[in-house]
């Protein structure tokens, strides 16, 4: 059975039981604490904590997963992987255990005519919590398995919780027995090989409290309303119903090897290390397209460096079997056929994956070529000074630099004999992702604990918008924080976050910058609004301080917004909708959206892009922009289902969360787009758009940045000025300004192009001199001594070379030159043929050199280079080259 094929009989057999089918969500998380979907219940998350009231009793979804905490496992063992689909069921206070645990035997069980996945039932082995008499009971006396074949297991295996205080309960899960080639019999709590999970039942019914690891934590009592959340991975069943030995000869992941051997030549199985490449080329691809395809592009940090990291490993993977070109369309393409069954957007959206893809592919072969000389230099330093150990900062910028995989500079740091300092590179990618995740959880709540504002919600409810209709209203205080904490009051000069019951100030979200104003309260106090944010679904939080008097919770408000800074916001969002459709019209659908950030008079806004926009492309896009303001083209919203809207063609935000209702924003007949934010009533309003241009935040996304409005006009007004002082100076009209700059740009170019040559000539005249007065050094002719400082790398070379020629070949020859450039000593050595079979090679002596200079350096025999930090170390220098000639002859 192929996996589309148990996908839709999972889905079709719920749905037939009263369970609303859930799309799979964006693997994008709509959660600050995670950065990928890394479990099936996470969409539902919101709905077991009480954040948000289910959109019905019963649920089933597939869920698409993305685990990467153990990234360099994944191909060392056939269980390891980075993507999965998780199908879950869902009761929240509906069916509870026997509801559970009868629908499980029965999808399990049912013959393959009757819709199920014709499992047998004596190869069904079930495991139950420890004190759980309740769910074992259902099992053997309403299902029939036999007592022998259920097994009692501890609160590591079977008991579930969040990690944190909240819902959690017992487990059941659900084995299938393999046979006996697969290890010894006696069920899954002998042997997890032999007998594999493949449906775990959670029954939520208690409350925990605070505590350390799986088992180290109180169950504080019952939960009010008793749910269900079970997972069954696709990916395990699909290996029993297909009859494979593991998850990478399933349909999915086979055909992905099996292009890769064709690229290659290398068959799976033939050898170990190539069938560990094999399944990293085969897992990696696979999510490289899942998460290209929910809008994340490669980047240096969250998830684009996720994506950009497992791509780069696909690849080297590939490299190492033997390819020797470009591999990713292929791969690529495999896997949206292959995938595209189930998801049918992959298919749709082929030509922006592939382009992301290719980008990414063409930057990493690019890097390697660079960074491998950065890697050679580092090598080469390491040596020089006896070490026998890669720094782990310099392990950290190859990976941050260049993007080179660590195990890719473990690699060729073994080949020239040195070992890497893991931990230090550990040790610095984890503070880069502290960094990173400290970063975005402070913007989102402000350190406080979230638990804060879930008690908020739960006491007050959620915060009533008003803003799309009025710009200042009535209110009341429901929760106060200070300092992160929940406070009764607070006073003047106080950092607060205060929540409203009703608000028109407008939350960060959707790249639109927050509102801010002034909360009064009827005792005199005023509170300055500098930031909104919605922590938890729902709720916005008001960030600012108190300017005068006490707030109390409880007391009635009336809160009004910065009308001038929204409504400049309201005319950059506007125009952001433009540029995208502009965009769009111009360079096709893969111009999608991959973020944006509106602020007042000017915004940024991220498409994707494999290449640089021409500058007469963006020209013709601001152009068709400011057209359509003189069209003065009404601006409205409208509410409707997600479905109407897919079909009236608007477009979404890719990594967006989106409801069964959606708000769409529609320009005339130029632009619909989903979207929550708040805009102008006519194109009109925005007066005029100027794109100040275009460039690269990453691979495959490129950036605009334009400016709206009055902060347009005087941008322009700025630039007329400068080009009227131009003209005077250049006595010309406007248009005839880039001829007559261009031709006095020629002008100086010759110039200087004059000047190095008669400079370059100067001191090649001192070769001839530089050569007669050669020390004999043992019949050895040395040159050695320092130049003319403010002399460059290159013309240093030339004179050195020059002066070894004039000694005749026949006649060992060491030229050691030093100068001091930009305040920076440099050196270039060279020897001849004779020299250098006296043992005299240039890549010594430089060594020698730069590290009485404080630097490094490398090259040939025949001619190296260095340089240091240390001017004033130049005649030691010249010293120890001279002592090391001495000794070496």
């Amino acid at each position: 059975m192929e996996s589309a094929e148990i996908r839709r009989r999972w889905l079709s057999f719920f749905e037939e039981r009263g369970h609303a089918v859930v799309p799979s969500a964006s693997l994008i998380a709509d959660d600050p604490t995670l950065l990928l979907v890394n479990a099936g219940m996470v969409p539902f998350k919101p709905y077991f904590l009480g954040e948000t009231k289910p959109p019905a009793p019963r649920a089933t979804s597939v869920q698409k997963c993305v685990r990467t905490p153990d990234i360099e496992e994944v191909g060392k063992t056939t269980r390891h992987g980075t993507f999965f689909q998780m199908c879950g069921n869902f009761s929240f206070g509906d069916y509870f255990k026997e509801g559970a645990i009868k629908y499980a035997w029965e999808l399990l069980t049912s013959s393959v005519a009757d819709g199920g996945y014709g499992l047998e039932p004596e190869k069904l082995w079930i495991t139950v919590y420890l004190d759980d008499d309740e769910a074992e009971t259902i099992w053997r006396e309403k299902i029939g398995v036999p007592a022998e074949r259920i097994q009692r297991l501890g609160k590591k295996d079977n008991f579930w919780s969040m990690g944190v205080p909240g819902p959690c309960g017992p487990c059941s899960e659900i084995n299938y027995d393999r046979g006996p080639e697969f290890g010894v019999e006696g069920g899954p709590a002998v042997n997890d090989e032999r007998y594999v999970e493949i449906w775990n039942l959670v029954f939520m019914q208690y409350e925990r409290g605070a505590g350390d690891g799986k088992e180290d934590f109180p169950i504080l009592g019952d939960l009010p309303s008793k749910n269900i959340d079970t997972g069954l991975g696709l990916e395990r069943l699909a290996m029993i119903l297909q009859g494979v030995q593991n998850m990478y000869e399933t349909d999915t992941l086979r055909v992905v090897m099996d292009k890769a051997t064709e690229l290659t030549g290398v068959r799976y199985g033939a050898a170990q290390g190539t069938d560990v490449s094999m399944r990293v080329v085969a897992d990696h691809i696979r999510t490289s397209v899942m998460l290209i395809g929910d809008g994340v592009t490669p980047g240096n940090e969250g998830r684009g460096y996720v994506l950009r990291r497992i791509m780069r490993r696909a690849i080297r993977n590939m490299r190492l079997m033997g390819a020797t070109g470009p591999v990713v369309q292929d791969l690529v393409d495999v896997v949206i056929n292959t995938m595209g069954q189930q998801y049918p957007e992959l298919v749709t959206d082929r030509k922006r994956i592939e382009t992301v893809a290719l980008a990414e592919e063409a930057a990493f072969l690019k890097a390697v070529k660079g960074g491998t000389n950065i890697l050679d230099t580092a090598v080469t330093e390491t040596k020089a000074t006896g070490g026998t150990v890669l720094s782990g900062d310099k392990a950290f910028l190859l990976h941050d630099t260049w993007g080179f995989p660590i195990d890719l500079t473990l690699e060729m740091a073994a080949e020239q004999g040195l070992t890497v300092d893991e931990p230090g590179f550990r040790r610095l990618m984890q503070e880069q992702r502290d960094r990173a995740k400290a970063d975005a959880k402070a913007k989102k709540t402000g350190h406080a604990d979230m638990s804060a504002y879930r008690e908020i919600a739960d006491s007050a409810g959620g915060t009533e918008f008003t803003g799309y209709a009025t710009n200042q209203g009535e209110s009341t205080i429901v929760g106060l924080l200070v300092n992160g904490v929940s406070a009764p009051a607070a006073s003047e000069g106080d950092e607060v976050e205060v929540v409203l019951d009703r608000t028109p100030f407008y939350a960060e979200g959707g790249g639109q910058l927050a509102d801010q104003g002034r909360i009064k309260l009827d005792s005199g106090a005023v509170i300055v609004v500098r930031d909104v944010q919605q922590p938890v679904p729902g709720v916005s939080v008001h960030k600012g301080s108190v300017q005068v008097g006490e707030v109390t919770v409880g007391a009635p408000a009336y809160a009004a917004i910065d009308v001038s800074r929204r409504r400049a916001i309201a005319r950059a969002h506007s125009a952001t909708h433009l540029t995208h459709q502009a965009l769009r019209d111009a360079l096709g659908p893969t111009a999608a959206q991959a973020g944006s950030e509106n602020s007042p008079g000017r915004f940024r806004f991220d498409f994707g892009s494999p290449n640089a926009v021409p500058g007469s492309v963006l020209t013709d896009v601001e152009q068709k922009i400011n057209d359509v303001l003189s069209r003065e083209l009404d601006v409205t919203a409208e509410i409707m289902s997600i479905d109407e809207a897919k079909k009236q063609g608007a477009i979404a935000e890719f990594g967006e969360k989106y409801g069964e209702r959606v708000r769409v924003v529609t320009i005339g007949d130029f632009s619909k787009e989903l979207c929550g934010g708040t805009h102008v009533g006519n194109t009109a309003q925005l007066g005029l758009v100027k794109l100040l241009g275009e460039s690269s935040i990453g691979s495959g996304v490129r950036r605009v940045e334009a400016l709206v409005g009055v902060d347009a006009y005087n941008f322009l007004a700025k630039e007329h000025t400068v080009v009227a002082q131009l003209q005077e100076l250049v006595k010309g009209r406007p248009e005839e300004l880039p001829e007559k700059i261009a031709s006095m740009l020629g002008k100086l170019k010759d110039a200087e192009k004059e000047i190095e040559k008669f400079r370059a000539e100067k001191v090649l005249q001192a070769a001839a001199g530089l050569a007669q007065n050669a020390q004999d050094i043992k019949g050895v002719a040395l040159v050695v001594g320092q130049v003319a400082d403010g002399i460059g790398a290159d013309d240093l070379r030339k004179l050195v070379l020059d002066v070894r020629g004039r000694i005749p070949g026949d006649r060992p020859a060491v030229v050691a030159l030093f100068t001091v450039a930009n305040d920076r000593p440099l050196t270039v050595i060279a020897t001849n043929e004779a020299a250098r079979e006296r043992g005299l090679k240039a890549g010594d002596l430089v060594r020698t050199a730069a590290k009485t200079l404080g630097g490094g350096g490398g090259g040939k025999p025949d001619v190296a280079q260095g340089g240091g930090q240390n001017p004033a170390a130049v005649p030691e220098a010249i010293s120890a080259v001279e002592r090391l000639v001495v000794e070496t002859v």
